[in-house]
């Protein structure tokens, strides 16, 4: 029988969370724009998250360089190109206050989303983390923006201690049981990459957690015995695809061979079976 895939907004936001509750990870795959959305769509992923790094390099730009409608309009094209439920990586939530994050979160209710994350990163080099008691207040506003209407979007709290140097386990478990109590539907701190601090998250917790795929990193099967709830990637299916594209082009250029072509009549025909 072919599983049924729920049609509303509502449903898949209803949908999304209980793949959290699976026997395995949920495997969540970050594409980068409608294509990447259709393509890991029939690949057969349950859901599918955008990457706020992998869009801005469509753009020409750095991660942290979309405006907050770039971001809503991009939301709402890659929900619109699958019928997968959607959640967005919302980046801080394009303000600092407590009150312009919830008008944020209000904004991508109209978007298609199932969910969205909001991380605790300021993007500022001098104080990169929130302080923990706005932190807090930040996540609560989002929540309620979040599961205030008929749409209850799944809200992701981010704990983003060790992507900016600040590998303070006891810190980011404190932050992630406070976005917790705030309302936070699943948790995220990126970055780890030990079993042990993954369990120590896991266990000090009571939603489900998401990981960050690291190099270092344990496996899907490993990180399914640590009680892991989701594992996505970021934007790193954006940059191998910006790095497969490199090599062709370098080749090109340099050795005036065309050893990439085999490579391309593939996705071409994988491009053929997504889009057809």
């Amino acid at each position: 029988m072919t599983e049924q895939t729920p049609t509303t907004q509502a449903a898949k936001a209803r949908h999304f969370l209980e793949l959290h509750r699976a026997e395995r990870p949920l495997l969540f795959p970050n594409p980068w724009d409608v294509g990447s959305a259709v393509l890991f769509t029939s690949l057969g992923f349950k859901a599918l998250a955008t990457t706020s790094s992998g869009h801005a390099a469509t753009l020409g730009r750095l991660d942290g360089e979309v405006t907050r409608d770039e971001a809503l309009a991009h939301a709402a094209a890659l929900s619109a190109a699958t019928e997968l439920p959607v959640a967005a990586d919302f980046e801080n939530g394009f303000a600092d206050a407590p009150d312009a994050v919830a008008d944020a979160v209000t904004a991508a209710l109209v978007t298609g989303l199932a969910g969205l994350s909001v991380e605790d990163a300021t993007g500022r080099d001098d104080a990169p983390i929130y302080d923990l008691g706005l932190a807090g207040e930040r996540i609560a506003a989002a929540a309620n923006a979040a599961h205030a209407g008929p749409v209850r979007l799944v809200l992701t709290a981010r704990a983003e201690n060790y992507l900016y140097g600040r590998t303070d386990l006891a810190d980011t478990i404190a932050r992630l049981q406070a976005y917790q109590e705030a309302g936070a539907d699943v948790l995220y701190a990126p970055g780890l990459t030990t079993a042990e601090d993954i369990r120590a998250v896991v266990t000090s917790v009571d939603r489900p957690v998401n990981v960050l795929a690291r190099p270092s990193g344990p496996t899907v099967a490993e990180l399914a015995e640590l009680g892991v709830s989701r594992v996505s990637v970021g934007g790193s299916f954006a940059f191998a695809a910006l790095k497969a594209a490199v090599d062709a082009a370098t080749e090109f250029r340099d050795q005036g061979t065309f050893g990439f072509l085999a490579a391309a009549r593939d996705g071409s025909a994988a491009a053929k079976k997504a889009f057809g």
